[in-house]
């Protein structure tokens, strides 16, 4: 079997593909352009990995460091659909149509352009582009970027799908939701699935799936675009036993003893400064005053997550060697990141979680926590010490919640295994840069509507060695949850509500201080007003709404925290 792949790669490359009629002309190349496999995980931190300095076994995702380049200074958005959006559009969360989460939908934004809750009609997907441009488009797993029929990833471009369309929920498959207010929705392209098999475990079927749809066209002349979408380590914490076993001695010494391991691994691996002040965590108790008891509960909880991400880099693992065994893994660039920081909010955050009563039907005994039945989380504890150095973690546009892990190997470079870059790059840079790669021209319309052309910056001279940045002069601007920020040159404008920030804009040198514990601004006030003012720009020419307050409000009361 294995011989009749190579010789159908074989012929893919000298044959060229078949052309389809509508399709640009520059799927006339198709036979040499690479495949693209982007995997994302759901909630890692940027320290969880080996390569990183984290102490969970990530060989895979080691091994595919050392073979590309791998990123120091990536940005996301403070959340999950938020990042997804300006991944599947190169542009900013609200001209993805994601400037708030569609769970966070309230009177006074709903309606208003950019805040629609899906992917927006105004962008061409990057599944869309790929897809017209000659290439098969494949997805398997998280979608959560709308959960309508017509709003479905079988609707945005990808030609065959197993998508899950919500945020997140049950590992396993009793399809129970992270909230009685959003039950779980699995689609097979374009049909919804009303059970799952007995045996369904997220992270394995969703790599079952995707190795399926490649092998399904497999000879065919031509290339594919894979977007393996995690939902590994999110919330609900749930991981087969025998790995939660593996680690389960790992985390007793608690989440003051991982912080200090995990910011010395960093350190050593020079991802931050050797001298640094580390913010402290006034969410969560030292872990010398928590009762022992609970310790014993909070460390399952870690070994958990811990388990989540080891299978998960075995599961990578599964697709590289199926690659390999076809002879497709030396022509495909792969793209490893995460959508956010660690996920430092309890279950009680999910709307309709506040009084308890849904989490109460659950079975949280040691015995059973991992397992199905079970939801349990990392708090703010463990979410702190993951996070570390970094402010606070996901839903914050601290670095805690906005800097994470991106690895990309690009066969056609050689001489760049092993690189370490410390450039700037954002979530949105990743279409131009798959986009170029593929030789696939973002459109000026698409169907019979105008679309707006991504924002971002291919980051492709940094990949081939070129440029050692691609973004100088051209900042980042952030808006979430009335959180907001603006990073250029090594700047940061921040503002974040009390007790989070002072609730005034804020300056930080992300050089000497990424954990953004000493504000510059009186220092600096010349800085304040030109990042101020391209702030404004930003808010500007995207829309973004005056919440006037609203979301300040919900997180005090999410996280318990004083006025």
């Amino acid at each position: 079997m294995k011989a009749v792949f190579r010789v159908a790669h074989a012929l893919r490359r000298f044959a060229g593909a078949v052309m389809i009629a509508g399709v640009s002309a520059v799927s006339a190349l198709a036979d040499d352009r690479p495949n693209v496999l982007l995997i994302v995980a759901d909630d890692l931190a940027l320290s969880d990995l080996g390569v990183y300095g984290g102490e969970i076994e990530t060989p895979v995702l080691d091994a595919l460091a050392a073979e590309g380049l791998q990123f120091t200074n990536f940005h996301v958005l403070p959340t999950c659909s938020p990042t997804r959006a300006a991944l599947m559009s190169g542009n900013t969360n609200h001209v993805a149509g994601m400037g708030v989460m569609a769970e966070f939908i309230y009177p006074a934004i709903e309606g208003r352009p950019g805040y629609e809750g899906y992917l927006s009609d105004q962008i061409a997907s990057l599944p869309e582009v790929l897809r017209d441009a000659g290439y098969h488009t494949y997805m398997a797993g998280k979608w959560h970027l709308g959960s309508t029929d017509d709003r479905a990833p079988f609707r945005r471009g990808f030609e065959r799908t197993f998508s899950m369309m919500n945020g997140g929920g049950s590992h396993w498959a009793d399809m129970r939701p992270l909230t009685p207010l959003e039950p779980m929705i699995y689609r097979r392209d374009g049909a919804r699935i009303d059970a799952l098999p007995a045996d369904f475990y997220s992270t394995r079927t969703y790599t079952d799936e995707l190795i399926g749809f490649i092998e399904a066209d497999q000879g065919d002349g031509q290339p594919f675009f894979a977007y393996l979408s995690y939902t590994a380590p999110h919330d609900p914490l749930h991981a087969p036993a025998d790995l939660i076993a593996k680690y389960a001695d790992h985390y007793v010494a608690g989440w003051d003893a991982l912080l200090a391991a995990r910011v010395e691994a960093l350190q050593h691996r020079g991802v931050i400064p050797t001298s640094l002040e580390i913010p402290e965590n006034f969410l969560a108790l030292a872990w010398s005053d928590v009762p022992a008891e609970q310790q014993a509960l909070y460390a399952r909880d870690m070994a958990t997550y811990a388990a989540m991400i080891d299978y998960m880099d075995m599961s990578i693992g599964r697709v590289f060697d199926f690659l390999r065994d076809i002879g497709e893994y030396d022509d495909t660039v792969v793209i490893f990141m995460s959508d956010n920081g660690p996920n430092g909010a309890h279950a009680t955050a999910y709307p309709g979680n506040a009084d308890g009563t849904y989490l109460d039907t659950f079975d949280n005994t040691l015995e059973n926590r991992g397992h199905p039945g079970s939801f349990t989380e990392m708090g703010p504890g463990w979410a702190r010490a993951t996070a570390a150095p970094f402010r606070m973690f996901k839903s914050f546009t601290s670095n805690g919640g906005i800097r994470a892990p991106l690895i990309v190997r690009y066969p056609a470079v050689e001489g760049s295994a092993g690189g370490t870059s410390p450039a700037l790059i954002h979530v949105a840079d990743l279409m131009p840069t798959i986009l170029e790669i593929a030789n696939a021209p973002y459109p000026s319309t698409y169907g019979d509507r105008p679309v707006v052309p991504p924002i971002g910056v291919s980051v492709v001279p940094v990949l081939k060695g070129t440029a050692l940045d691609v973004r100088q002069g051209i900042g980042v601007g952030y808006e979430l949850f009335e959180m907001k920020a603006y990073i250029e040159g090594g700047w940061k404008l921040s503002r974040m509500p009390a007790p989070f920030g002072s609730g005034e804009w804020e300056l930080y040198d992300l050089l000497t201080d990424p954990g953004e514990t000493i504000d510059r601004a009186a220092e600096h006030p010349e800085h304040v007003r030109e990042l101020k003012t391209h702030w404004t720009d930003f808010a500007r020419d995207n829309s973004v709404f005056d919440h006037g307050g609203h979301f300040d409000t919900i997180y005090r009361k999410v996280y318990d925290a004083p006025e």
